[in-house]
């Protein structure tokens, strides 16, 4: 008789969610997910996956539980909603950047409920998942992510374990700093060079083969020449993240006055109408900036 695939939980089937279960489908696994969007549980069965009806209907069946979902403060909410429901020693990996000190927070209460949690922040995009290119930061104790270690390499061949819980989404926020600014960067040059009469296409292909080439040129560049907007990250959800960010740069006393600035970018393109459309559409700030003038 063959033997069943293992079978992990998905919670949260958004475009990172689903990067994630197309990644565990492909490596051999079964996947059970929940989301409160009708539409994503039937794009899950399509993929092959079983919709769940209910998030507790994942912790009668999966040892293994992640979490996809768009900040900590869902993830309190479901997390408190299961835990009636949760089994001794199953494990939950959570992709959400949330707020450090809340995830510090489910880590001791999921404790109490004698599950396992580990922080699995993703470094890129949902393409860069689904390609297999993005890193994961892990934060939890280590033996749990010895354990969990199939889950986790079937997820992000490259991961680093940054040290408890907390740890994870402290360095995510770092690093989507750095990312989202290497966007707006791009942005303004980009604009710039429009404005001095260079094609943003030709700026692209000259600037990649200098000193000023990045990644994010290569990601995001001609995203913004050809104003496609078709969703990798939402807008909305860098501007949360930011958020984040200055609030935790608040709370250890650290300045970040790049990072406010980025804020009131962010909210502009937002109130233009671009919060639903990929973090790349930061570029229209600037052209509508340059259409009131």
């Amino acid at each position: 008789m063959l033997s069943q695939p293992p079978l992990v939980g998905v919670i949260g089937l958004g475009l990172l969610g689903t990067a994630v279960v197309e990644r565990l489908l492909e490596q051999g696994f079964a996947v059970l997910g929940y989301d409160v969007d009708a539409d994503r549980l039937e794009s899950l069965q399509r993929l092959g996956g079983t919709p769940a009806t209910d998030p507790k209907e994942l912790c009668d069946t999966c040892e293994t539980i992640v979490y996809s979902l768009p900040t900590s403060d869902v993830v309190a909410s479901i997390t408190k909603q299961i835990s009636s429901s949760l089994r001794a020693g199953a494990t939950i990996l959570d992709t959400t950047t949330g707020d450090p000190q809340q995830m510090i927070a489910i880590g001791e209460f999921l404790a109490d409920h004698e599950t396992n949690y580990l922080e699995a922040n993703v470094a890129g995009s949902s393409s860069q998942l689904r390609e297999g290119t993005a890193t994961v930061f892990l934060g939890g104790d280590a033996a749990v992510i010895d354990a969990a270690q199939p889950v986790l390499c079937a997820i992000a061949p490259t991961r680093m374990h940054l040290g408890p819980i907390g740890s994870a989404s402290r360095f995510k926020l770092v690093h989507n700093l750095i990312l989202g600014l290497h966007r707006a960067v791009l942005a303004e040059g980009l604009h710039f060079a429009e404005s001095l009469g260079f094609s943003a296409t030709d700026t692209l292909e000259i600037l990649r083969r200098t000193p000023a080439a990045s990644t994010v040129m290569i990601t995001k560049g001609d995203k913004m020449a050809a104003r496609d907007y078709r969703v990798q990250a939402h807008l909305s959800q860098h501007l949360k993240d930011v958020r984040l960010i200055l609030s935790e740069a608040e709370r250890v006393g650290s300045p970040v006055p790049l990072s406010e600035l980025h804020r009131e970018l962010l909210e502009h393109a937002e109130s233009l109408g671009f919060g639903d459309a990929d973090n790349s559409a930061i570029f229209e700030f600037y052209r509508a900036d340059s259409s009131d003038d």
